[in-house]
């Protein structure tokens, strides 16, 4: 394996583009997290009413756990070991043997099982993203994205958080990048993971995916109203605040990332137009911020005089304000000026 630099922990704004961006910078290709983020086409809506998380529909604001790890290796020139185990004691022995030997890897776990985490975020999330970077006895050195500093952690507790059941079972999942090639056409890069993202928001084969899929929600919203039960109403909105806000980035926080790589974008290849862009997916997300907070306002009412048709209004705004942007993305002749 080639000489590492020093892992340099910092806080990412979500956990798998910020351990990618990590370990992408120990072997000497140093990209931003929403660099990393865009031109791995981690942006995305789908509301998919047949996985169920808690008993209710997944709700994601960015691509499946693993897809940026594929992206970074289909869009950059990166090879990734990725492994999963169906044997516990081999998942920890080569855990072990790597980082003895050097390495800097990643693994998905389980939230409710990493017990650095205050109790009250410890929840059945199994697509949680962390780096291990070395091994003091019988603990784990942990840079976990989300915390201001390292943290330990015994072989124990990560081998539970490791082989978690449910949705989205990590199954043991390790990777680590095997090949990095520092000379990338950048520019070229970002041309076409615009490009996909645009198509996939617009043009997703199946109604609950993309643009289609924040109407879909909207719709879904506005049935409640004629809900019989208040409990339930009030379990669905939580579950929409939670899956927004509390799990990795939120949907707020990945369009503002993706606002953010726009802008880089933007720089890069000298883009009036990207800048637009940049500036219109910022206020997608101040729009999905502020459907969080009516989400959240009605879940905490003591009575049921929230006006649902209102609360499915702030989710087909957001869909409105991201069409828009995917739009104009779409009729752009050029990414550049010249």
């Amino acid at each position: 394996m080639a000489e590492l630099k020093p892992l340099e922990h910092r806080q990412y704004a979500h956990c798998e583009s910020g351990v990618v961006t990590a370990l992408l910078k120990c072997h000497g290709l140093d990209l931003s997290e929403p660099m990393v983020f865009g031109i791995t086409g981690g942006l995305t809506f789908a509301y998919i009413p047949f996985i169920k998380m808690t008993n209710m529909p997944i709700i994601s604001y960015r691509m499946l756990p693993g897809s940026i790890i594929k992206g970074a290796e289909k869009n950059l020139p990166i090879k990734f070991k990725t492994t999963k185990y169906r044997e516990k004691e081999r998942a920890l022995t080569e855990l072990t043997e790597l980082v003895d030997g050097g390495a800097i890897v990643g693994l998905q776990t389980s939230v409710y099982w990493l017990p650095y985490f205050p109790p009250e975020m410890r929840f059945q999330f199994n697509a949680h993203n962390l780096i291990v970077y070395g091994r003091d006895g019988e603990e784990f050195l942990v840079s976990d994205p989300v915390f201001e500093h390292t943290v330990r952690i015994r072989a124990e507790d990560l081998q539970n958080a490791r082989f978690a059941r449910g949705t989205l079972a990590p199954k043991g999942f390790m990777y680590y990048p095997l090949e990095v090639n520092n000379s990338i056409d950048i520019k070229k890069v970002i041309k076409k993971s615009i490009t996909r993202t645009v198509h996939m928001m617009l043009y997703a084969p199946v109604p609950f995916i993309g643009v289609k899929g924040i109407y879909y929600l909207a719709r879904k919203i506005e049935r409640l109203k004629t809900h019989k039960e208040l409990k339930y109403v009030r379990l669905f909105l939580g579950h929409i605040v939670r899956m927004q806000e509390e799990i990795g980035t939120g949907g707020g926080g990945f369009r503002f990332m993706y606002a953010a790589f726009l802008q880089e974008a933007a720089q890069l290849l000298k883009s009036p137009q990207l800048e637009e862009a940049s500036q219109m997916m910022t206020e997608a997300g101040d729009m999905w911020r502020r459907f969080a907070l009516a989400c959240a306002k009605a879940c905490k009412s003591r009575t049921a005089d929230f006006d649902m048709l209102e609360i499915a209004q702030f989710a087909k705004n957001c869909a409105d304000q991201e069409k828009r942007v995917y739009n104009h993305l779409k009729s752009m002749k050029s990414y550049h000026t010249s």
